[in-house]
């Protein structure tokens, strides 16, 4: 299994901040609007869990979508994460920001994405992840893929993978009795 790829454990052992993309990632990719235009947005509580034990192990989280919604920056603040942008159209050109906001360098940054508009992010962190249902050559820029589908347990996976990784997995899940 990939978890045991040296490169790739090399890689996850750097990750002090991990970017999720919204839509397709954290989200199954589905749009729900209401007949006032206001949007809806179904998150995984897996994926949630994930992020927040990334957190509370000292691994920071952010957000990166091509779209502005109510509904993400809601749940971002649910979930605690350290930054959202949203609205963004070059997701790569956001990287120097975001560096310089978290005090990273872009080899410590590890980026989920599923769409084309994401490959520049993913060609310029440490670890680029993605998603079995990525659109077509998405999948070629990334260092890894989760076994589940966005918006249904992909970023949960990912965050055990880099909980994993550093060593930190196994005593969090102890935490609970498992």
């Amino acid at each position: 299994m990939e978890r045991r790829d040296p490169s790739l454990i090399q890689r996850l052992s750097k990750i002090e901040l991990m970017i999720f993309d919204v839509d397709g990632v954290l989200t199954d990719g589905t749009l729900y609007y209401g007949e006032h235009g206001e949007d809806a947005k179904a998150f995984n509580v897996l994926d949630g869990q994930g992020m927040r034990w990334l957190s509370e192990s000292s691994i920071r989280t952010a957000i990166v979508s091509g779209r502005n919604s109510k509904m993400v920056a809601h749940r971002a603040r649910d979930l605690g994460v350290d930054l959202v942008l949203q609205g963004v159209a070059d997701k790569a050109a956001v990287l120097e920001e975001v560096m310089r906001a978290l005090e990273t360098a872009s080899k410590n940054i590890g980026f989920m994405g599923d769409d084309v508009i994401d490959i520049g992010l993913m060609r310029r962190v440490g670890f680029a992840a993605t998603v079995p249902n990525a659109a077509n050559g998405v999948a070629r820029h990334a260092h890894w893929m989760s076994n589940r589908p966005g918006g249904h347990g992909a970023v949960r996976e990912v965050c055990e993978l880099i909980l994993g990784a550093q060593g930190k997995l196994e005593p969090l899940l102890a935490s609970y009795g498992a």
